[in-house]
């Protein structure tokens, strides 16, 4: 993959892009809106976790990252071998302008290529902004977890947290 979309290059993530990366998971964790998560992980830890499968960056035309999306397994037994949990980010400074409908657009294509029938999130109601962009490539709230997760840090250190359970079901794989 390295496609042109709505401005930005894409191109698959790797470990050249992980300080960048890094910086926009720190600023995504500072928002206290966007992950339950304290600090981003090493890279060690990403590459690990998330699939080495669709990791995807958006460069702009200085090839700095302005945006990243990966996945993992909704689970590790057979029956969900179909189904990802998507993380997206983008830079703060190049937000609404995009980014993130590119990487999530390319997403779909390429997961159903890939044979994945179903994308789900999980996001913070109080993040209203990721929450539109899954709705505009076609995820739907499924449901509301309550009080899931209490925040251990920043703004909302202490406060049970709900979360909006977004999917996306593919209508080409079967």
């Amino acid at each position: 993959m390295s496609a042109t979309t709505a401005g930005v290059r894409l191109a698959p993530l790797n470990a050249t892009h992980w300080d960048q990366v890094h910086a926009i998971y720190a600023a995504g964790i500072a928002t206290g809106h966007a992950t339950f998560s304290d600090t981003p992980p090493t890279w060690q830890k990403f590459d690990t976790d998330k699939l080495p499968l669709l990791r995807t960056v958006a460069l702009d035309d200085a090839e700095r990252v302005i945006g990243w999306l990966a996945c993992t397994p909704h689970s590790r037994r057979l029956v969900f071998v179909g189904v990802l949990e998507v993380s997206v980010y983008v830079h703060p400074d190049h937000r609404r302008q995009g980014v993130g409908r590119a990487l999530l657009q390319n997403l779909v294509v390429e997961s159903e290529q890939a044979g994945f029938w179903t994308l789900q999130s999980s996001v913070f109601p109080e993040n209203t902004a990721s929450i539109r962009l899954h709705e505009e490539a076609g995820f739907r709230t499924v449901g509301v977890r309550e009080r899931v997760g209490k925040m251990t840090h920043g703004p909302m250190a202490g406060v049970w947290r709900d979360l909006v359970l977004l999917e996306r079901r593919s209508d080409v794989v079967d």
